[in-house]
């Protein structure tokens, strides 16, 4: 009879790994919120988001939150922006405003005053503050006014083959149509009229574009179709699109 020796026990490194990480962050929530004065600006994963606040990993996560509550967004939204709170607006199941906010300027940009959701009036604080005016300072100028063409619109989503049976994401102000910008030196910048231009006006717009893409979850452009050869489409819901 052979005496056989029990199999030997092997320690997955995966398996550390995790456990380490696992313990390294329920340590870091604790000395988080036991030390919230000692963290940099920006980098307390449990603070409310502020828009003015440099952009670090924590950002989109911290946006998210604060879409997700109503009172949270308001309060994300109050050092930002110039706006009114509305009652909630429906005029049927599929055509509402959840949310419902009168904004009128996000940071140094006046806007005419448009009824949205607070969740695009604080996506659109986010571009303003960490896209559009440092792509206006890198020109040599200053933003001064962003303009729209609507928000909410009772309608069905519109394509290039047609109408497509499935309502708009404006139908709910879960997105907003931007057709150019005006800076404090009386310039402007239209996509309608500058889009395909080679100078720094036509660089502004591609900047505030890429822009677009990091702070809403859809951006569609002049280069996604004709459509769209006049404005930006900025959407808060959405599967990441950036054309």
């Amino acid at each position: 009879m052979t005496d056989e020796k029990p199999p030997e026990k092997h320690v997955s490194i995966t398996g550390v790994l995790l456990r380490f990480v696992g313990a390294a962050v329920v340590w870091a929530v604790v000395w988080v919120s036991i030390n919230p004065d000692r963290i940099p600006a920006g980098w307390n994963p449990l603070a409310p988001l502020r828009v003015e606040e440099p952009v670090t990993p924590f950002t989109q996560w911290r946006l998210r939150q604060a879409i997700a509550e109503p009172e949270a967004c308001l309060e994300a939204l109050a050092t930002a922006a110039e706006f009114t709170p509305m009652e909630d607006f429906t005029a049927s199941e599929q055509c509402h405003i959840q949310g419902r906010v009168d904004l009128a300027s996000v940071g140094g940009a006046a806007i005419r005053p448009v009824e949205t959701r607070c969740a695009i009036a604080l996506r659109m604080a986010m571009w303003e503050q960490h896209s559009l005016a440092p792509a206006a300072m890198a020109i040599g100028k200053t933003l001064s006014g962003i303009d729209h063409i609507g928000s909410y619109n009772c309608r069905e989503m519109r394509t290039s083959a047609g109408a497509t049976g499935r309502m708009s994401a404006h139908a709910t102000a879960d997105a907003i149509d931007i057709a150019g910008f005006r800076f404090s030196d009386g310039s402007d910048a239209r996509l309608i009229r500058d889009w395909e231009k080679n100078d720094v006006t036509a660089g502004f717009l591609h900047a505030a574009r890429a822009g677009a893409c990091e702070w809403f979850r859809m951006t569609l452009s002049p280069d996604y179709n004709a459509l769209h050869a006049d404005h930006f489409h900025l959407q808060s819901k959405g599967w990441g699109g950036c054309r």
